[in-house]
């Protein structure tokens, strides 16, 4: 029951179960990709999981969790990789209260930052602001 209201209520669950294939950039049993409707750089992709996890908070130092996000970040840089692979790439993920959605989602950039401007959204702030994807992971290694 929780998980129904999770998807009815939570526009990524519905993006994760409602999106047609030709809408998404990847899609496999754990999680969907597909580019941000308000791009900050010159390539702005987004991995979400299909499970509904709130934020980075709602993540532990269990091998599901870094599995998890091991993956989203594999399926970014494959996604970036082969998308814009001259450009510098960055991957992140807000944590509260900077973030926009409450669904754990990866923040996919081949930079630049455009207009330049927006990097100002993903400055790292301690526990507050943007944190890289690598950080996240070294954090809840199991």
């Amino acid at each position: 029951m929780a998980a129904a209201a999770a998807i009815s209520s939570c526009i990524f669950c519905q993006k994760a179960y409602n999106s047609t294939a030709n809408s998404l950039l990847h899609f496999d049993e754990r999680v969907v990709a597909f580019e941000d409707i308000n791009p900050s750089a010159v390539r702005h992709f987004l991995v979400i999981p299909k499970e509904h996890i709130p934020t980075v908070r709602n993540l532990q130092r269990r091998a599901e969790d870094y599995s998890l996000v091991s993956h989203m970040l594999e399926v970014g840089q494959t996604l970036l990789s082969q998308d814009s692979p001259q450009l510098k790439h960055r991957f992140g993920f807000h944590q509260p209260p900077m973030n926009s959605v409450n669904h754990l989602h990866l923040h996919c950039f081949a930079l630049p930052y455009t207009p330049r401007w927006k990097f100002a959204k993903y400055l790292s702030l301690g526990s507050i602001g943007f944190i890289e994807a690598e950080k996240l992971l070294e954090k809840i290694k199991p």
